[in-house]
């Protein structure tokens, strides 16, 4: 147990749960966790997270509330709000949705009726299950067009996303990913929306703490709905944010007296009915204070400095492993991830080698590859990211032998005493580096 996270009044209440919490820490602590939609967040967030917030109900908005007790929890909840505005550039902020799908959820709430039809990248190709996938809610209540990419340079086809959002009239573009490792052009999406009148969404939750410190472009202030998780890069609590404009584009207002005008193309409002009383009930207090907090933090200029090496140590991880032989798709990286393609070792192998790094200290997560031949069940695909070994203060040299031993272990994954001798390896390197 690392001497900054002890967790004594556990220890005494529940031996069981204690146990395991022990165990999490350690595996944390001596393992190289590369999973890019993880990070470690500061003591500060821990802390709000868990903090007497916890108890509190706190139903509505600021000043709105529909319980009392509500002073402290209501300036939290506006902190956490402006803070939010001014980190994006958004004209509107909602900090109460609980994770990112509920948040997703709440902006087709909000802007489509059942059977509008969205428009997203295909979840094999990179995209998210709420962006249309046919198991996910987002295709049960919505007519779902999905996109692809270009199969010969698995990059976004500007061209033929445009093509089929003439053909489709989709009511929302949606663009951003969870396995796509290059930059995306959100003015373009935002472009093709206004050309076919829909509405450009972007869901930039793996991107956020990128976006905010300087090294991908943003999709605001142009964008009409924005989401983002505000953990992964932005390295905050596991919870979500929605910003957007405050007025609507799109509304009809066709016939409707002043009043109801001027409802109807308010945006903001319709978003923030939509995740309550739309979608949720009470927020959770205690996870919008360690928001605030998160966003603090990604204000200062060392945050600025930890997204250049994000970027930075991705580049070098993914030029150690094409130097080793091993295939990137679309050859490389622009943020914090790399999807490895591992079909030239073999088809529907990406689980394997996955629990192979895991057997030698190295966490990745199987991951399908744009047309991959396998099932998403058993993909052909790797995932791994640089957000949390850059928290921990590795850097380019770092990145360099770690690429060394993911290409040794992707080349000889059924070797066991090859993963026991990195493993051990791995411990030294993370002894060096701290936690906590």
């Amino acid at each position: 147990m690392s001497e900054n996270i002890n967790y004594e009044a556990i220890k005494e209440r529940d031996s069981e749960i204690f146990n395991y919490l022990s165990l999490e820490v350690e595996r944390q602590k001596y393992v190289l966790n590369m999973i890019p939609s993880e990070n470690y967040v500061s003591k500060a967030v821990l802390e709000a997270s868990g903090s007497i917030l916890t108890n509190k109900y706190a139903e509505g908005y600021p000043g709105k509330r529909y319980y009392q007790g509500m002073a402290n929890v209501d300036e939290i909840e506006r902190i956490a709000i402006e803070r939010a505005k001014k980190l994006f550039g958004a004209e509107h902020a909602n900090v109460q949705p609980y994770s990112g799908s509920p948040a997703n959820a709440a902006i087709f709430y909000a802007l489509l009726k059942p059977g509008d039809k969205i428009m997203g990248m295909r979840l094999d190709m990179g995209g998210h299950l709420t962006h249309g996938h046919k198991v996910n809610f987002s295709a049960r209540f919505y007519k779902s067009v999905q996109y692809t990419v270009d199969k010969e340079t698995q990059m976004l086809d500007m061209d033929e996303i445009r093509k089929l959002a003439i053909k489709e009239k989709p009511k929302i573009i949606i663009s951003g990913y969870t396995a796509y490792p290059r930059k995306i052009p959100f003015k373009e999406f935002h472009e093709i929306a206004m050309e076919v009148g829909a509405y450009s969404m972007a869901d930039i939750s793996h991107i956020a703490g990128l976006i905010v410190g300087g090294v991908h472009p943003s999709p605001l202030p142009f964008t009409d709905v924005v989401m983002t998780t505000t953990h992964k890069t932005l390295r905050g609590p596991r919870g979500a944010i929605i910003l957007s404009k405050k007025e609507d584009r799109l509304a009809n207002v066709d016939g409707l007296d002043e009043k109801k005008a001027k409802l109807e193309k308010n945006l903001a409002r319709k978003i923030d009915r939509a995740v309550f009383p739309g979608l949720q009930g009470g927020p959770h207090i205690n996870v919008i204070a360690a928001k605030a907090i998160a966003f603090e933090e990604a204000m200062k200029p060392e945050f600025k400095d930890y997204a250049r090496q994000v970027v930075k140590n991705a580049k070098v991880l993914a030029e150690t492993l094409l130097d080793n032989g091993i295939k990137l798709v679309t050859g490389g990286t622009d943020n914090h991830l790399i999807l490895i393609d591992l079909t030239p070792l073999g088809i529907g192998i990406g689980k394997e080698v996955a629990v192979a790094l895991e057997n030698a200290g190295i966490v990745a997560n199987m991951n399908t590859i744009p047309y991959d031949p396998s099932t998403p069940f058993k993909p052909s695909g790797l995932r791994i990211g640089t957000p949390l070994l850059t928290t921990r203060g590795m850097k380019e040299e770092e990145m360099k032998i770690i690429g060394e031993w993911i290409s040794k272990i992707i080349h000889d994954y059924k070797n066991e005493s090859l993963q026991k001798k990195i493993k051990q390896e791995v411990k030294e390197l993370c002894e060096r580096f701290s936690f906590y």
